[in-house]
């Protein structure tokens, strides 16, 4: 399965979960799941029942579209996940925390983590210092990420540092809003990210 690059509402009703996809719609109340929340289509409104496996795939795709990747980039990191000592689940949760785009929204450079995958594209990311346009980098404790000058201007990047007076600050990153750039100070706690995940229903999709 490709990246997914189509109405990312529907996505959210047909997975009833606020999966962080609209930004500054979300925040000013006017989100789809908000005003339907239920799945979309003629018969979104009938109570179905979700079989076990069902239930372990929808906790899988909220991962892969809150991080926006793809079914095989997915299958890889929790692969890694499984391989590294402790909890597969919480392994998985943290090292998708790491990717670049994710750390760069984290950090409030952007409203949503599609729109910082962007900005990692485009070349308008720094790390250490050095332009990175890898949006799945893995950024490790103690590195800077910043805009680049040229970029700092940006109406949009202004926009989101902004609202994070309103959304607030992860613990884990260290930001100078005003010169644009941030720490990544340590790794999370599981229990520290805040996403509507059951990271164990995926082990257990993946285990079969």
């Amino acid at each position: 399965m490709a990246r997914y690059r189509g109405p990312v509402e529907k996505v959210e009703r047909r997975l009833n979960a606020d999966l962080g996809l609209k930004g500054e719609r979300r925040l000013a109340g006017k989100s789809a799941l908000e005003k339907r929340p239920y799945a979309p289509g003629q018969h979104g409104q009938r109570r179905t029942k979700i079989s076990e496996y069902g239930l372990q795939l929808r906790e899988k795709q909220k991962a892969k579209y809150i991080y926006g990747i793809s079914e095989k980039q997915f299958a890889k990191y929790f692969k890694e996940a499984a391989r590294r000592t402790g909890n597969t689940g919480e392994n998985l949760i943290i090292m998708l925390e790491q990717r670049l785009d994710n750390v760069v929204y984290r950090m409030g450079f952007a409203t949503t983590r599609r729109f910082a995958r962007q900005l990692t594209t485009h070349g308008h990311i720094l790390v250490d210092g050095q332009k990175v346009d890898i949006p799945s980098y893995v950024v490790r404790p103690g590195q800077k990420v910043e805009i680049r000058e040229k970029s700092k201007s940006n109406p949009q990047v202004l926009r989101a540092i902004e609202l994070t007076n309103q959304t607030g600050m992860v613990d884990w990153v260290d930001v100078e809003k005003e010169k644009q750039y941030g720490i990544f100070t340590r790794l999370p706690q599981r229990e520290e990210v805040v996403i509507p995940v059951e990271e164990r229903l995926v082990v257990e999709l993946y285990s079969k």
